[in-house]
């Protein structure tokens, strides 16, 4: 069963945040994500891990299907959308990473100018 409190799913794995954080408040379909996500990591998404890591997000309530069938999309496409549940996991990793960040400049692992 998956679980009501956010808390509980956090540190998340890179490929989830990711996901969440393409989805935001729109919905796509998985296809649209995968591109997307190759672009902004600069690397390759292989399709069985990503197909793999949606199911297990589905099951945990992160996302949702959203049954949208776009006009101009192909009618096998499943699209997505973020949960109240996901929204606020990928709230708090990015605090954690946030806060991650700032422990990094404190020790001078980064430099506070990009």
């Amino acid at each position: 069963m998956a679980t009501t409190d956010a808390r509980e799913l956090i540190p998340l794995k890179p490929m989830v945040f990711e996901i969440l954080a393409v989805l935001g408040d729109d919905e796509r379909h998985g296809w649209s994500l995968v591109r997307e996500i190759q672009d902004r990591l600069g690397a390759r998404v292989m399709p069985a891990n990503f197909y793999r890591t949606l199911r297990a997000m589905l099951a945990d309530g992160l996302i949702a299907e959203t049954g949208a069938r776009h006009a101009e999309g192909d009618e096998r496409r499943r699209y997505f959308k973020v949960t109240p549940l996901g929204r606020e996991a990928a709230r708090l990793e990015a605090r954690r990473l946030r806060d991650l960040v700032a422990d990094a400049r404190t020790r001078r692992l980064l430099s506070r100018k990009p």
